[in-house]
């Protein structure tokens, strides 16, 4: 159910904070293992008309959001030009700061379902060669969890959400257990006879979610929590949903050694609420979760949160991204299918580059003739439009962070202030990625140019003078939107902010399950990991009682 603040008991067995890819798969998880849940998110219960909108209204929402100066730094991400604007933050009602030399540019979606109603939909594994770090700043930042502490938590979520992908059988990606994949498009199929005959690199279906099917799926893509795991929750009768209501803080016991519930702020109002529950499960995305958590240290309030590591808001990370478009002399396929997470493919290098100049691995995400428009606005008619983005792994340097700023928002909450920039393993992977696009693109016989030379886009092209996404170099922090890190799980409380169960070390009721708790960004899109991380932590704590 949902409904006001003081509708709602005050005690539970979990409070989940955010309802998106994680927080859908924690209340599930607890609500079908016994547990009676509240459910508390930020921002407010759309309808899915209200969340889904239309082409022509949604144009007018993108053109006054970002006039208005309430969507401009969102509006450089291209999933804000496919998406609901409404499904996006309001930029000046929730302010964050940056160094003015480090830009960062933090995407946010506050509603029920969060992100994962604007979520790509690419689900990838991560592999032992991810699981085992990287070396920085002399020290090996590692998990501690391998592969067969979430294989049982992957293959569970891949079915539950009809994920679409082929076994490969590559070291660096492991296979999943979805259904079959995707076809590929003409142009598709043409450009990776050419990759792995003339290359010789792998190039695969990718893996994910079909585009949303109303008549199949319902109003919401399966894609997102509401469409998946909340009413799945919600069906249990044991799961409350509590919206518009932004967690300020944890409240702790007397000798800080548990957390006793959260204090949240009324969106509408900006009054103040308290609730308590034996366990608190934060995912609220990486950055809101590490400023909850920040604003309830001990240095903030009396009796507040111990961090023996002193490693909390540090090693910020998102993947580093660098993007090309081209062209292919092949006719579009008529009709074109969408591009979705699984309507693509994926050339998945991960850390079988083994690179002299950067530690890590990437791959390249990719499609062709799935976004053509009107052969009248194509500079070329006969041929196909694809793009290739690369994303990577990036390192966790101590440098890169989250703190309190020292402005707060309308409702008096300190805002965070994110310093985060790329350092030169990040720039040396770029420019690796840059050259293996244009190898790729040369061996199928096509052409890599701007956007501006492939389409006439009279209308548009003012939003594309300084775009990002069509730079030739990096895209800045944030741009990927798999922000990571800050509180890592490990083994031991002087260099981890959590335990290898996603437990704080000096308050083990609450659990960290998103991006948050990750020591290192390995290269694939993370949501699926979190999901599986998420069960995998809630399903230990149901079988072990409250601290």
């Amino acid at each position: 159910m949902a409904g006001r603040p003081e509708q709602f008991k005050k005690h539970w067995d979990a409070i989940v904070v955010g309802s998106g890819a994680s927080g859908g798969v924690a209340a599930m998880t607890l609500a079908e293992g016994g547990a009676t849940v509240l459910v508390i998110e930020a921002g407010p219960d759309l309808s899915s008309t209200q969340a889904i909108g239309s082409a022509p209204a949604n144009m007018l929402r993108r053109i006054a959001g970002i006039s208005s100066g309430r969507h401009r730094r969102q509006a450089q991400h291209p999933g804000y030009w496919k998406a609901n604007p409404r499904l996006y933050i309001d930029e000046q009602q929730h302010p964050y700061d940056h160094p003015p030399d480090r830009p960062f540019l933090w995407t946010r979606g506050w509603q029920v379902g969060g992100r994962s109603l604007t979520w790509g939909g690419i689900t990838l594994r991560l592999s032992d060669q991810d699981f085992a770090g990287v070396e920085v700043e002399g020290e090996w930042a590692s998990w501690p969890i391998r592969s067969s502490d979430l294989n049982a938590h992957y293959s569970f979520l891949e079915r539950f959400l009809a994920i679409h992908g082929s076994r490969d059988g590559l070291v660096q990606l492991p296979d999943g257990e979805g259904t079959g994949p995707l076809p590929l498009t003409e142009a598709e199929s043409q450009f990776a006879a050419a990759v792995r005959e003339r290359l010789g690199f792998s190039l695969i279906h990718s893996r994910g979610f079909a585009p949303h099917n109303p008549a199949q799926d319902g109003p919401w893509p399966r894609s997102s929590s509401r469409g998946s795991t909340l009413p799945r929750a919600l069906a249990t009768g044991r799961v409350s949903l509590l919206s518009d209501q932004m967690v300020d803080r944890l409240t702790m016991s007397a000798d800080a050694a548990r957390a006793t519930g959260v204090i949240t702020v009324d969106q509408t109002s900006g009054s103040r609420h308290c609730f308590e529950a034996d366990r608190i499960v934060i995912c609220a995305s990486t950055i809101q979760s590490l400023a909850l958590l920040l604003r309830s240290r001990e240095d903030q309030q009396p009796g507040g949160l111990i961090d023996p590591s002193g490693r909390l808001g540090t090693r910020l990370m998102d993947h580093v991204s660098t993007s090309q478009f081209f062209s292919l002399a092949v006719a579009p396929d008529q009709p074109q299918p969408a591009l979705s997470g699984a309507g693509s493919f994926f050339v998945p290098f991960g850390r079988v580059l083994d690179s002299p100049d950067f530690q890590g691995g990437y791959g390249l995400w990719g499609g062709i003739s799935r976004f053509d428009p009107p052969s009248w606005l194509k500079r070329d008619p006969s041929s196909s439009t694809g793009f290739l983005i690369g994303h990577g792994e990036v390192l966790p340097r101590a440098e890169n962070r989250v703190c309190l700023s020292s402005r707060v928002d309308r409702w008096g909450l300190a805002v965070p202030h994110i310093a985060c920039g790329w350092g030169e393993n990040e720039l040396a992977m770029v420019r690796h990625m840059r050259r293996t696009m244009h190898e790729c693109i040369d061996a199928a016989a096509g052409r890599a140019l701007p956007i501006k030379d492939l389409f006439h886009l009279p209308l548009i092209e003012p939003f594309l003078e300084g775009a990002i996404a069509l730079a030739a170099g990096a895209a800045p922090p944030g741009y990927y939107i798999h922000e990571l890190g800050g509180a890592p799980m490990g083994s031991s409380e002087l260099s981890s902010v959590l335990d290898p169960y996603n437990r704080l070390w000096r308050a083990p009721n609450v659990l960290v399950v998103d991006g948050a708790c990750w020591p290192t960004s390995a290269w694939q899109s993370p949501t699926l990991t979190m999901m599986a991380v998420s069960r995998r932590a809630c399903r230990i704590a149901l079988s072990s009682p409250a601290e």
